[in-house]
């Protein structure tokens, strides 16, 4: 799995944080998404999944 996503259409909303903490985070000052990890754990990998699903923006790209 490979995880990317696009900060410039990032809507902050922070669900992706919410789903999946290991893999992403929020800048401080915005809001907007900071990808941690762009290939996940396999334990990961679900909640991975769930966050782009979840991304109002659709940010989050996943290749698997």
């Amino acid at each position: 799995m490979k995880v990317t996503v696009d900060q410039n259409v990032c809507a902050s909303s922070g669900n992706c944080v919410r789903h999946a903490p290991e893999v992403f985070d929020q800048r401080d000052e915005d809001g907007v998404v900071i990808l941690l990890t762009a290939h996940p754990r396999a334990e990961h990998a679900d909640a991975a999944r769930k966050a782009a699903a979840a991304c109002p923006a659709m940010a989050i790209h996943i290749e698997e």
